[in-house]
């Protein structure tokens, strides 16, 4: 069973609210999921993102594999830069160049 985490919409009409699910990646976009990691509501300002960083690694270190947009919301969140600094030292630096690399850069030339 090939586990996807990906976002599940909620909400009434034109006012989408989103979960974040590990959901079997056959199964339809709304339809059966296994586990609930977080939400994400899109309409406040600025975007609220809630997501359980635990249950989130735990996910990825079992092999879930994320959306896109799931993957960015779990950088946002600092779910990946977890699941990628337990995995190995040589995969860390490779998965902060995304948000983290501006802050180093900025530290390094002050």
């Amino acid at each position: 069973m090939a586990v996807k985490l990906r976002l599940m919409r909620m909400g009434k009409k034109k006012q989408p609210t989103y979960r974040v699910v590990a959901a079997d990646s056959r199964s339809p976009r709304d339809g059966r999921f296994i586990e609930i990691v977080g939400s994400y509501d899109p309409r406040r300002e600025p975007s609220v993102v809630r997501i359980d960083n635990e249950k989130a690694v735990d996910w990825l270190r079992k092999g879930a594999q994320p959306t896109d947009a799931v993957r960015k919301l779990l950088e946002i969140s600092g779910a990946w830069q977890q699941f990628r600094g337990g995995e190995s030292g040589s995969s860390a630096s490779a998965g902060s160049s995304g948000e983290g690399a501006a802050e180093p850069a900025d530290e390094g030339s002050a």
